[in-house]
Order: C-alpha cells, then sequence, then structure tokens
C-alpha cells in the first residue's frame, strides 16, 4: 500500500519489513533521483535545555519536544531514587518519552533514569543511583518525546 495518509513524519499506512527505517532527501543528479539518507530527529528550535534549581527533586519546566536537563548536584545515596517532575505542554497522555544520561558522571554506568508516570502536560521522572556509594553530581539527562495520536 503507498503512502497516503501523512501523519507527521510518517504515514499511517506503512509497511514496515523490519529492516533499518531512516528519512531521505531526494535530490537530483544528471536526471536521477537519488536519496541521501539523513537523521531522523527534532530541529534546534523544538530542542532547549533546563537545570534543576535546588535539589534533585525539583520540578523542572521545558516546553520542547526534546532536551536537555541538568539534575541539582546534591547527594544521592546508593540504591536510592530521586524522582522529579518535567512540566512540558508538548506532552499528551499518549506519547511517549525516551531518556538518556548524557554526561554529568564521573563514572558511566552509575545510574538508571526511567520515565515512571505520564499524563497531559508532564512525566514523572526517576534517577536512581547504582553505583554503590553515595554521588554528589550534577546528572545530565536527554528527552525525546515520540508524539503519539490520541
Amino acid at each position: 500500500m503507498g503512502n497516503t495518509k501523512s501523519i507527521g513524519v510518517a504515514y499511517s499506512d506503512q509497511d514496515i519489513d523490519g529492516g533499518t527505517i531512516g528519512a531521505t532527501t531526494p535530490s537530483t543528479i544528471v536526471g536521477t533521483t537519488v536519496y541521501a539518507t539523513s537523521e531522523i530527529g527534532y530541529s534546534a528550535a523544538a530542542q532547549g535545555a533546563v537545570t534543576q534549581a535546588t535539589s534533585k527533586s525539583t520540578a523542572v519546566t521545558l516546553d520542547k519536544s526534546a532536551g536537555r536537563i541538568t539534575m541539582n548536584n546534591a547527594s544521592l545515596a546508593t540504591a536510592t531514587n530521586a524522582t522529579f517532575t518535567l512540566n512540558n505542554s508538548t506532552i499528551s497522555a499518549n506519547d511517549a518519552v525516551i531518556l538518556t544520561i548524557s554526561g554529568g558522571q564521573a563514572t558511566a554506568g552509575s545510574y538508571n533514569v526511567f520515565a515512571n508516570s505520564l499524563t497531559a502536560g508532564s512525566v514523572s521522572i526517576t534517577l536512581r543511583n547504582i553505583s554503590g556509594g553515595s554521588l554528589s553530581e550534577a546528572v545530565v539527562i536527554n528527552f525525546a518525546i515520540i508524539h503519539c495520536a490520541s
């Protein structure tokens, strides 16, 4: 079936066969259309950054579809969770949020991060110290929202 119903960056009737999904940019070279693979993601205007002010449990607000959250460098004991809210007007209750630790830690693998609750306008994010010791680091978390149909 052809791509007939545009829903943003994809089509609702696409046939996915387990191959690589990518964006393509058409260009013409001597009468032949050539497709160059490019990245899928958000434009610079759809991205932002925010820093926690007081503690690792302080809520932050960033109304962008993707961005970076720099956490407060307060101490977090081993085997302990710190949970905070990302307020974001672009989030709907049908979306999915991808989280990745991208910096601020002295030793890779010291933390786990996950989204544990999602509602329209916010997501609850938990950082867990799995290092075996107390840490006081300003962990940087990248997030991207996959906007889903209602």
